[in-house]
């Protein structure tokens, strides 16, 4: 079997990427393969061919594979040159639907945009990145996802040597707020309008006529972050490390680090060992977003107009609606959860005040249980504050909400100690857990017993780690 690669990114943006070759993994073992992804982007191959060009062990033909240059603000700081520092593209596909992917491997090791690194990854993190992308999947939340892991046969020295693995997962575009910033610091506007058109003719095709294309750029990827991180605040699925380079103007989540999902309603929740002040906690989320969209449109001024100030007035006109779009968002979302029909003008105070009611319920079983009071309220230390709030919100559901509730809210979440669990055994050569979990998430709104509950007293704090 071939893949038919058509690499326009390659081909369209010189400049932008070196060309890298993967690692050759010693001795490639297929952990998990993707059958569905596989058949969704028209591709069929053996075990073995998965094995060999999932792992870097063999290059498939047709595949070029590159390092992406980017830079990125990390926790604040800017970095002007990161770039694949252990990520190697190997080429794009086009789906039977007509569709666009890249495929990229990560954890292949060193390129000229290591820093240092060793360019590895071990077999854990690869595995939490397919099981929490295909998890997010299943959820309806727009994602990379992961075609396999494969096991390199080579260990990675972390805190102790680790068995290896390579991650292959695709994504509408690895496009990242990054991408702009490292050729806008460096003063190469004519390879920032490059990006740009490339970007708007990959993802925003639509857009090609409209008279300010850039600016209508802008909005268009300020409405899907929005509603991607409103579906983030939904679940209290926390991403952990919200800088540019993890931005993609897809739209699409990407780079699954120290990513969880919370469990006890807390909006300061952090699982990131490095996030030492919160600056991505959970409810901080929705304002680094639009942070983070400033910094896309600083890159972008010389497009909007020959005039700075006038540029700047048109970024700042489209920038200044970004909290309002947010809200617009997750009220949509949130309407969902509680199982409401239509709009009405108390939704927004009925969403918050059951947050302040809340307390350190379980956020995924409190939505999942709203219908069944019996239910509901061993979740609560004091029920006293949903006590009031329930009859409010029946008011308003109305008949029927019930089988909404089931249709919006999930029953399984990749739960923490159970993601643990199955990463810990996955890396002492036991996938049965793995399996089973990953079973369980991609039918996240069927009940099943052993997947539903929070964590056992005892377990946590939790923490995260990038995985580098």
């Amino acid at each position: 079997m071939t893949i038919a690669f058509d690499n326009t990114y390659v081909r369209d943006l010189p400049g932008t990427y070196l060309r890298q070759a993967p690692d050759v993994a010693p001795a490639p073992r297929l952990l998990v393969l993707n059958r569905g992804l596989l058949a969704d982007l028209g591709l069929a191959m053996t075990e073995a061919e998965a094995a060999a060009w999932f792992s870097g062990a063999s290059v498939p033909p047709g595949a070029e594979p590159v390092a992406l240059a980017y830079a990125g603000h990390q926790f604040g700081g800017f970095s002007p040159q990161l770039g694949d520092g252990r990520a190697h593209l190997l080429g794009e596909v086009l789906g039977p639907d007509g569709r666009r992917w890249d495929i990229q491997l990560k954890g292949s090791g060193r390129t000229s945009f290591s820093r240092g690194g060793d360019g590895k990854a071990a077999v854990g993190p690869m595995l939490r990145e397919y099981l929490i992308s295909e998890a997010m999947h299943a959820l309806g939340v727009p994602t990379t996802r992961s075609l396999a892991v494969v096991a390199t046969g080579e260990d990675v020295a972390r805190e102790a040597w680790l068995p290896g693995a390579v991650v292959a997962r695709v994504a509408a575009s690895h496009i990242r707020v990054g991408t702009f910033q490292f050729f806008s610091a460096r003063g190469d506007q004519a390879q920032v309008r490059a990006v740009a058109d490339y970007a708007i003719a990959r993802h925003y095709p639509e857009l090609l006529a409209a008279e300010a294309p850039y600016l209508v750029f802008l909005d268009a990827v300020i409405e899907r972050q929005a509603r991607l991180v409103a579906s983030w605040m939904g679940l209290g699925f926390i991403h952990g490390v919200m800088n540019t380079d993890n931005m993609a103007v897809s739209g699409e989540t990407i780079d699954y680090g120290p990513c969880a999902f919370m469990e006890g309603y807390a909006p300061g929740t952090v699982f990131s060992s490095i996030d030492r002040t919160g600056r991505y906690a959970y409810a901080n989320q929705p304002l680094i977003m639009g942070w983070n969209l400033a910094r896309l449109a600083e890159t972008l001024l010389p497009l909007f107009d020959v005039d700075g100030d006038r540029a700047v007035d048109l970024a700042n006109g489209r920038l200044d609606r970004i909290a309002a779009r947010y809200r617009e968002a997750w009220l949509a979302v949130m309407r969902r959860k509680l199982g409401l029909v239509g709009e009405d003008a108390g939704d927004a105070a009925l969403a918050d005040d059951l947050m302040a009611a809340m307390g350190g319920a379980d956020w995924t079983l409190t939505f999942r249980r709203l219908g069944d009071e019996a239910a509901l309220r061993p979740l609560f230390d004091d029920f006293t504050a949903m006590e009031a709030w329930l009859p409010r919100w029946r008011a308003r559901a109305g008949d029927g909400v019930e089988a909404r509730l089931s249709a919006a809210n999930p029953a399984v979440i990749p739960r923490n100690h159970q993601v643990e669990a199955a990463l810990e055994a996955a890396t002492a050569g036991d996938m049965a857990p793995f399996d089973a979990l990953l079973a369980a998430v991609q039918e996240p709104f069927v009940e099943r017993d052993g997947f539903m509950l929070p964590a056992p007293t005892g377990f946590g704090p939790y923490v995260t780690y990038c995985g580098t």
